[in-house]
């Protein structure tokens, strides 16, 4: 990975990072503002997604990721984020933004770490990847100055993208990431990849020579293929979630009546 220092975003050009939503405030509640050993590079994950519904992998995600951090590697997990996709990605079975927040918000409360960032979510247009991880960088290291270390001096975190295993095929599809975008997020912050028992990482890290240096490999010890598709589907059969997600979570879609047909985007919040 590469360090975090004063670089453009996509493009070369400056982006603004200004939410539509006035009220909008960078959520750094858990964010761990001092580095337990200085010798250390702070490190804050971000996975972004359509958590329509968020499940218990989308969690035990950034667990998995903490463990290998700590065994393997010379960060020190400071921070950990959801970014949920805004309105504007119109996938099959997404779910009104204000839903996926409040669901991802519910099913983080009692981590430690976790957090979720609406930023991405509350933009009326598709937000790319690369994008949000450039919002994040600014927020952590060019408002707030980075992670400080003992004795007051401090450094910049290192941003990555925390992700499943299908999204490295995605990466070698035709047509789904430019080259600039794809090279600005794996060389300029770096991915760590969670294997699934369905997607064959050792074939697409192979296509990915220049940049497979910039990913990490996460490897599942306990299998787990619980999917917000699967969720989906089976709600839409009137068949039990339980232990798939949270409970209060399962508590909250049936409130909202949430996946119940084949289509989302509907059942708005009352205020």
């Amino acid at each position: 990975m590469a360090g975090n220092g004063e670089q453009p975003g996509v493009n070369g050009h400056k982006p603004d990072f200004t939410s539509p939503d006035p009220s909008y405030k960078f959520p750094d509640h858990k964010l761990r503002t001092q580095l337990r050993d200085s010798s250390k590079t702070p490190l804050v994950l971000v996975a972004c997604g359509s958590f329509s519904p968020i499940t218990y992998l989308h969690l035990r995600m950034f667990e998995m990721a903490s463990d290998f951090v700590k065994a393997s590697l010379p960060f020190e997990l400071v921070g950990a984020y959801f970014s949920p996709v805004s309105d504007a990605y119109r996938k099959n079975g997404l779910a009104l933004a204000q839903h996926r927040i409040e669901m991802c918000k519910m099913a983080s409360e009692s981590a430690a770490q976790l957090m979720v960032d609406p930023w991405e979510a509350l933009i009326p247009e598709y937000t790319r990847t690369a994008t949000v991880l450039d919002h994040f960088d600014h927020e952590i290291n060019d408002v707030r100055g980075g992670i400080s270390t003992a004795d007051g001096t401090r450094k910049k975190a290192q941003i990555a993208l925390l992700a499943g295993a299908d999204l490295i095929e995605t990466f070698i599809s035709p047509g789904i990431w430019s080259d600039e975008d794809l090279s600005h997020i794996l060389v300029r912050y770096g991915a760590f990849v969670v294997e699934r028992s369905d997607t064959d990482l050792d074939q697409a890290l192979a296509q990915l020579k220049q940049t497979k240096e910039h990913i990490y490999i996460v490897r599942q010890l306990v299998k787990n293929d619980i999917s917000s598709t699967k969720v989906r589907d089976f709600i839409s059969k009137d068949m039990s979630i339980n232990y798939l997600i949270p409970p209060n979570v399962i508590s909250y879609i049936n409130q909202y009546d949430l996946y119940k047909g084949h289509h989302e985007m509907t059942s708005r919040v009352q205020s």
